[in-house]
């Protein structure tokens, strides 16, 4: 079950994703509406944060800043700018990161566990090593690089109850997992085309309904994974591990390397 903070957040802001939705976000560099800050401000505001009252930096733009190793305290990050900062190492665990930016932001080793990381946008981070345990991600990570990420127990999934909403889903193509932890992580309906997760670690991940076009697979642990109705295109799963997937009503078309994966007790296989 969700945060009730997630959805008292999200009411008043449900405009602002449709518009993203349909490709209305700002152009990049276009946040004249947002209050600037600088490093100072926002340490201060930090620092003045309780448990009971965390930091509202909420539509606050923070672009290019450098606030690496900064722990923000479960702060408010709701339509928040960081464009461009150096986040390597800093402490965003639990924060509500609901439709704000981060592109091409360095987030190495960056902490984010449970965080409300909706309609966020992250295309071209730099998110090597990261912690992403047990967040909530429904966004952008166009060509953004995941290597040794940990996105165990993501919850990444559209939501299909909501039929408005049901239409957004996580889309990490054109993006580097390789070595990624995704053990156990739900992102059905997930766009992972033309992304590496060779060498990746999926066991039991369930990605329903996923796009594996063109994406590499080479070495990656799949077991006991739930990929019903995906589609694998061009998709080269050398070496792979399929031991008790289910790939039941897939799409596999010119696939690649199968004949060197492991398949014991796979299903919906050629």
């Amino acid at each position: 079950m969700r945060p009730r903070s997630f959805w008292t957040c999200l009411v008043p802001l449900i405009w602002l994703p449709c518009q993203l939705a349909q490709g209305q976000m700002p152009p990049m560099g276009d946040f004249s509406g947002y209050e600037r800050m600088d490093r100072d401000q926002v340490l201060a505001r930090l620092a003045e944060a309780t448990a009971q009252a965390p930091a509202d930096l909420s539509s606050k733009n923070l672009s290019n800043l450098d606030l690496a190793g900064v722990d923000f305290k479960h702060a408010n990050l709701t339509a928040a700018v960081m464009n461009g900062a150096n986040l390597a190492g800093a402490d965003l665990s639990g924060c509500n990161l609901t439709v704000s930016f981060a592109e091409r932001a360095n987030l190495q080793k960056a902490k984010l566990r449970g965080a409300i990381m909706f309609s966020m946008q992250l295309g071209g981070a730099d998110l090597r090593g990261a912690d992403l345990t047990g967040a909530r991600f429904i966004g952008d990570m166009k060509h953004a690089d995941l290597r040794g990420a940990h996105l165990v127990n993501l919850d990444g999934a559209a939501d299909m109850k909501n039929q408005s909403m049901g239409l957004m889903h996580a889309v990490i193509s054109s993006a580097n997992l390789e070595g990624a932890d995704l053990h156990a992580a739900d992102l059905s309906r997930a766009d992972f085309s033309f992304s590496s997760l060779a060498g990746a670690n999926l066991h039991g991940v369930r990605i329903f309904g996923g796009d594996f076009s063109g994406t590499s697979l080479v070495g990656a642990d799949l077991s006991g994974a739930d990929l019903r109705e995906s589609t694998f295109i061009d998709t080269d799963f050398s070496g792979a591990d399929l031991s008790n997937a289910d790939l039941s009503g897939s799409i596999l078309r010119n696939v690649r390397g199968l004949d060197s994966a492991k398949r014991t007790a796979a299903r919906g296989l050629p």
